[in-house]
């Protein structure tokens, strides 16, 4: 199989996370303190995975001036594109509760919220096509990462939704097109930068690192932290720990 198709179809798996997430919301109630348990969990996993997978890889290959540089900027430019988002609507938009706008209260909050989650996703799934580069295979770790994140990303979010009154076409059509954009994106990352010099792959590596942390930042622990309180930083770290351990012993 050409590992361009590879790529998207592990950013289809990874996006499919999702769909899967919001096809458990929208038919079963799951408690809000269990999503925000397995957000914060989500959360630990991803930072080690941009701990020791990404933010180290980069640094290895294109020396830490570059690394800083790109992590900067991608964390930059996820703040100030979620600031924008924010002002149509799309701030609570991994919310299970009812703080998402609905279209009625916001105009064109619907639109915002796609778009939000949109940028959410698409830095993940470069990522993913990045790491086929080396020949080596994807990256399971950070795959693993990647899909254990955004299933309870995809169940809050569609809570959230259905409380504010979208309907399941609005809902899935929304999931179900970002997890094709997560397989484009992989795509496009694997083929735009397959015969690019290690310290530009390095450099893209970092700018999607940096905005995957401040995603988790802004969204995902704030979600958590509403509803596990005290509980989030354990949480995480037990996330953070398990995927560090994994990494280590597959190494």
């Amino acid at each position: 199989m050409p590992q361009w198709l590879q790529a998207g179809l592990w950013g289809l798996v990874a996006g499919g996370a999702l769909v899967l997430g919001a096809g458990i919301a929208w038919l079963v109630n799951v408690p809000a303190r269990v999503v925000a348990g397995i957000m914060a969990f989500g959360a630990g996993v991803l930072i080690s995975a941009l701990a020791f997978d990404l933010v180290d890889e980069a640094e290895r290959t294109g020396g830490l001036g570059p690394t800083a540089i790109g992590f900067l900027a991608g964390a930059g430019t996820y703040v100030a594109a979620d600031i924008v988002l924010a002002r149509h609507g799309a701030r609570h938009r991994k919310r299970s509760g009812d703080q998402q706008a609905s279209e009625s209260g916001v105009g064109g909050s619907g639109l915002a919220i796609a778009v939000g989650a949109l940028l959410d996703g698409v830095p993940e799934s470069v990522v993913l096509g990045l790491s086929l580069l080396n020949g080596e295979g994807v990256g399971v770790a950070f795959l693993a990462a990647v899909f254990i994140s955004n299933l309870p990303e995809g169940l809050s979010s569609a809570a959230g939704m259905k409380r504010a009154g979208r309907g399941a076409r609005y809902v899935f059509g929304v999931w179900g097109g970002i997890a094709l954009a997560s397989a484009l994106a992989a795509v496009v990352g694997y083929v735009a930068l397959r015969d690019a010099s290690p310290v530009t792959v390095a450099v893209i590596t970092a700018v999607a690192a940096g905005a995957v942390l401040a995603m988790i930042a802004d969204t995902m622990i704030p979600e958590a932290f509403e509803r596990t309180h005290a509980f989030t930083g354990l949480i995480t770290s037990v996330g953070f720990l398990l995927a560090f351990a994994v990494d280590r012993l597959s190494g």
